[in-house]
């Protein structure tokens, strides 16, 4: 089973968008008792329900003002429904490990209670931050014969690779640093492991 994404708070829109209900609710009800009690009122309430019995929706001014709530219905709907934190990439969960572990080495026979076992468990989530990650891919990309500096940038997809060689054969160099990216990329534990694209050039003298 895929652990699902970290999500984010997003406390400030949450508060902003409760500080604001509060605040229209608040003035809303505080006129409404205002009248219950004998008094007129309020100048921008009377004020707004005179354009409401003027404007049509037919009006631009209206159009306009409908427009900019969807869009801001929008917004708040796809900050709601989205997960967020795009900088945490999601790694194997133990038991993901252990299944990735059997069927790399063919290892097809599991016991029912174990299975059993695993599934009474809370699913355990673990995630690693890109820039932490690309930190590791570069100290490997380092250890590299040949390899004199490295840049790493880790996306949820691909990470590029551009390492600077002052020494060997460029293909060597490339040959090497592929195969020490990908074991560097498994040793991650990633669900969606990224595709490797490396780049690698002569330092200029």
């Amino acid at each position: 089973m895929t652990p699902r994404r970290f999500r984010s708070a997003r406390r400030i829109p949450a508060a902003l968008v409760a500080l604001l209900v509060l605040g229209v609710t608040g003035l809303f009800l505080y006129d409404l008792a205002a009248v219950r009690a004998d008094r007129p009122a309020m100048a921008w309430r009377r004020e707004l329900a005179h354009r409401l019995e003027v404007h049509t929706p037919a009006d631009l001014g209206v159009q306009l003002a409908g427009g900019v709530l969807v869009l801001a219905g929008v917004v708040l709907l796809l900050l709601a429904f989205t997960p967020g934190i795009r900088r945490i990439l999601m790694m194997r969960s133990p038991d993901q490990d252990a299944d990735h572990d059997a069927d790399r080495d063919g290892d097809a026979g599991r016991d029912g209670d174990q299975d059993a076992a695993g599934a009474a468990r809370p699913p355990l989530r673990a995630g690693i931050g890109r820039k932490d990650a690309a930190q590791v891919l570069r100290d490997r990309a380092m250890e590299v014969p040949g390899v004199r500096s490295a840049r790493v940038r880790m996306g949820r997809s691909r990470v590029r690779v551009r390492a600077t060689s002052h020494f060997r054969e460029l293909d060597e160099v490339r040959a090497d640093l592929d195969a020490v990216i990908a074991v560097g990329i498994e040793e991650l534990g990633l669900v969606h492991p990224p595709r490797p694209r490396l780049r690698v050039r002569r330092r200029a003298d």
